[in-house]
Parts: C-alpha cells; sequence; structure tokens
C-alpha cells in the first residue's frame, strides 16, 4: 500500500512530480501558484491557512496528492460555512481548526483529488480521502471541506459519503462564435443594442485597452496593478488576499497563465482587469480603476474577457462569484460543488437536512434567472465542467 504524508510546504515536492498529478491546464492548483503563496506570505500560519499537503507515494515517487490547507477562520473560501461554525459555538463546540481543500483565495472549479496518470484514479481518490479522515481524527479537527470540486472530485466525495453542496455560479460559454458581432448576433435584438450602447460609450470616451501577459509586466506596471486592485479591498474595508510579492512570483513562474486587460485613456492605465487563463478556461479574478467612466467595469471585466475567449478558443469564461448583472452580458447560471466530512454525526445529520433543503433552493434560484438570459431561443442549465 502506498505510504502517506502531510507536509507543511509545497517546496517538498518537486514542481514536475507534483504538475504531473493530472493537474492539467488549471493554474491555481500548479506547483507554480502555490508555490508563490507561500513564498509571498499569502498562505501560513500567520494568515490562518496553513499548508498541509497531504501525498502518497510508491517507489516511483507520489502518486496522489491533495491541496490542504489547516483553517481556523472561514475567509478566502467563498463557499461559506459561518452558520456552521456558530451553531457549534452555540452548544459549547469547536468548529475550528477544519481542513479545507481548495486553491486559496479562489472560487473556480478545478482538480482538489491530484493522481498520477498511470494510477487507479477511483482507488487512489477514495484512499485521499480516507487519509484526509484519519488525520481529521488524529488532530481531533470538526471536518474536512473540498471546495470547488471538478467532477471527479465530487462523484469520489458522493462515493465515500461526504456531504454534497452546491452553488450557482455565472459562467460564458464560447460555442464556436467567430468573433464578437457573431456572437452578439445570438442576442436578443433589444440586448444586443444595449450591450453594443455599452461598448460604445466607453470607446466614445476615448479608452483604449492592451493584453499584456505576465512576461510582459515590469515592475512599475506591476505596481501600478497592484495599486488599482487594493484600493478596490480598500474601499470595502480589507486589505487584499494576495501581495505585492505574489504578483511579481507569478508574473515570473507563470507568465503564459496570468494575463491583464489594461484599459488606457490617452497615455495613463486607468482600469485594470486580471485574469488568469489556460487553454480551457479564462478565469476573472480582480479589478480596480482609477477614474470613473460610464460601464469601464462591464468592458473591462466582462466584454473584453468575453472577446479574448472568442479570438484564441478558449471554451469558458469564469468572472468569480456573484453577480446577477452578468446574465444580460451572456453568463449563465453555471452549478459549482463541494464536498463536506464532518466528522460529529449529529452535526452532520443536521447539516445534511440543510444542505438538502438549500440544494432545492439553488436549483430553483438557477433555473429562474436561466430564463433571463439574453439568447434567442432556450439554453440548458450547466453543471460546470
Amino acid at each position: 500500500m502506498d505510504q502517506a504524508a502531510v507536509t507543511n510546504s509545497i517546496d517538498s515536492l518537486g514542481a514536475t512530480e507534483w504538475n504531473a498529478l493530472g493537474v492539467g491546464t488549471n493554474p491555481f492548483t500548479r506547483h507554480e501558484f502555490l508555490a508563490a503563496l507561500e513564498h509571498t506570505d499569502c498562505v501560513g500560519a500567520r494568515t490562518g491557512w496553513e499548508p498541509q499537503y497531504l501525498t502518497l507515494r510508491d517507489a516511483r515517487g507520489v502518486t496522489a496528492a491533495a491541496p490542504a490547507f489547516l483553517k481556523n477562520h472561514s475567509y478566502g473560501e467563498f463557499v461559506f460555512d459561518f452558520a456552521w461554525a456558530q451553531a457549534y459555538e452555540r452548544v459549547g463546540r469547536r468548529y475550528y481548526p477544519k481542513l479545507t481543500l481548495a486553491a486559496p483565495f479562489t472560487p473556480a472549479t478545478g482538480p482538489r483529488l491530484l493522481v498520477r496518470p498511470d494510477i487507479d484514479r477511483l482507488a487512489a481518490s477514495a484512499r485521499l480521502l480516507e487519509e484526509l479522515e484519519r488525520h481529521a481524527a488524529a488532530h481531533e479537527l470538526s471536518g474536512i471541506h473540498a471546495l470547488f470540486l471538478d467532477e471527479a472530485g465530487r462523484a469520489a466525495c458522493a462515493r465515500r459519503g461526504w456531504l454534497l453542496r452546491r452553488d450557482c455560479q455565472f459562467h460564458w460559454r464560447n460555442r464556436g462564435y467567430a468573433s464578437f458581432d457573431d456572437y452578439l448576433e445570438t442576442f436578443t435584438a433589444d440586448k444586443r443594442k444595449k450591450a453594443r450602447r455599452e461598448r460604445r460609450r466607453v470607446a466614445e470616451a476615448g479608452v483604449r485597452f492592451e493584453t499584456r501577459l505576465g512576461g510582459e509586466l515590469d515592475d512599475a506596471l506591476l505596481d501600478h496593478i497592484y495599486a488599482l486592485h487594493r484600493d478596490t479591498f480598500v474601499r470595502h474595508g480589507h486589505e487584499p488576499y494576495l501581495t505585492r510579492a505574489f504578483f511579481s512570483e507569478i508574473a515570473r513562474t507563470l507568465p503564459e497563465s496570468f494575463l491583464v486587460k489594461l484599459a488606457i485613456y490617452q497615455r495613463a492605465v486607468v482600469a485594470v482587469a486580471i485574469f488568469f487563463v489556460s487553454s480551457e478556461a479564462l478565469y476573472g479574478r480582480y479589478w480596480g480603476a482609477a477614474a470613473d467612466y460610464h460601464s469601464l467595469h462591464f468592458e473591462a471585466c466582462y466584454h473584453q474577457g468575453i472577446e479574448l475567449c472568442i479570438e484564441r478558443g478558449v471554451a469558458r469564461f469564469e468572472p468569480g462569484t456573484q453577480g446577477e448583472h452578468k446574465v444580460s452580458r451572456g453568463f449563465e447560471p453555471a452549478i459549482t460543488w463541494s464536498g463536506h466530512y464532518i466528522a460529529d454525526l449529529r452535526f452532520r445529520a443536521a447539516i445534511a437536512d440543510y444542505l438538502q433543503r438549500e440544494g432545492e433552493a439553488v436549483d430553483a434560484y438557477a433555473l429562474e434567472v436561466q430564463g433571463h438570459v439574453p439568447y434567442r431561443g432556450r439554453r440548458t442549465l450547466a453543471v460546470m465542467p
């Protein structure tokens, strides 16, 4: 049987070996992304995200792994369990610390149970979950929470008997459009007119856009990009999750995955939209602006991203959490999944009952919103991926 181990730093695991574990093109579970978070103090004991990478090994090396973090709070997860923690506290029980399987600060679906291609995926995934449960019991953790699961991870959690939770985001799907105008032709007439007017307002204000990959960003421009992004967080009353040093490291180590759209007025950068990109998906992350232009946020964060996906043949665009305003711009409801192992049997039963009712409400909401997409004809609800 493979030997299980837990390590508190991704640097103890080789980048090539880790990235060979079925990470695929997802940038957020790559060694480089996780290492950048560690190196620049975005995760660690100080932030309440302590790495606890679980690995299985055979004679050839790592066979499977899970990016896990010991948490003493629930911030930066985007799958909200604050009410569960409060319920524990009301009866004198301890909810924190808990174990979270996630790409930190990243509400994007991706692999959480990583398996080497030559290994039986079903068996290795089951073993990872079993070892995670054993680790949680040994350290008296209240539970384990696997967030934004891909289909393989969701199925593995279901087979293991973990509780499944669903939520609704808004994603854009590329149906082979030849151009942005070709895409708009699928809209109803009034929605198409509104989208064109929105884009025209930005252009008429004299704002143009440039696309830059990480390798094309120097320190001065990264300083400006970070300051714009930070200002958005500060306006909402807190500091950003990511540090300035993270931006420099990720631009260097994942230069083809880190992408920004610069909004330029005359010769000055007045706004920025920050993305990550793979061959399969574009992920919207952050935005910031130094000036107020009509419709600039929608253009920078949504229309520019859609246009980039069409130009590059990228299959989908995940712009982040929340925001029904995305629907009128072509984003559709998409169901996302998380898996939860609750150690206490009584709380497990109570949470299971809650999730049943919550899930029915999420499904009803997604179906209702699906009726308001701007497209001609009916579209089916997406389950990601």
